[in-house]
């Protein structure tokens, strides 16, 4: 007889071993909410206009990164004077800040004449940022001649748009 109660015993505990317990209920899930700012760290400004240092922010302070020239020529004109003048202002905000300098023509002339005069365009345009108080170490030239065209007419309203110098500030 103990023998069958021990049996029995044994058979129950198994059984309620295997039975389907409930499981615990877990916590609801935190809310998406975004910290409230403390009063000594404010939340930043929204975002207004381009990042200070940027290629658009350059655009932006100094109205173009282009200057343009006459047929054959390599001379800052008073235009391209105040154009360059703000670009110097900009660079003097950034001296963390290298450009490049890019010098262009238009499809008239030898392949080696226009290179030349675009490298002329392009240190015409150095010597002025230097002059207006930018190091030279961080002013680089390069003349693509006329291989780079932004106007691909062949008149003269083409070939002005092509005579030019680009400040180029990296992104």
């Amino acid at each position: 007889m103990t023998m069958k109660i021990a049996l029995v015993s044994a058979l129950a505990l198994s059984i309620s071993a295997c039975a389907k317990k409930k499981p615990e209920e877990l916590p609801p899930p935190p809310a998406a909410t975004a910290p409230a700012p403390t009063p000594e760290a404010p939340p930043p400004p929204p975002s207004t206009g381009p990042v200070p240092g940027s290629r658009a922010d350059f655009l932006q302070q100094a109205g173009t990164d282009t200057i343009f020239f006459g047929t054959d020529g390599y001379d800052v004109d008073a235009e391209d004077q105040a154009t360059l003048t703000r670009q110097a202002e900009w660079l003097a905000k950034y001296p963390n800040v290298s450009v490049t300098i890019e010098g262009h023509c238009d499809e008239r002339g030898t392949r080696e004449y226009n290179l030349a005069l675009g490298e002329r365009r392009a240190n015409a345009a150095k010597n002025f940022l230097v002059s207006a108080g930018v190091p030279a170490s961080r002013l680089s030239v390069i003349s693509y001649g006329k291989e780079r065209p932004v106007a691909t007419g062949s008149d003269e309203a083409s070939w002005a748009q092509n005579r030019r110098a680009v400040t180029v500030v990296p992104n």
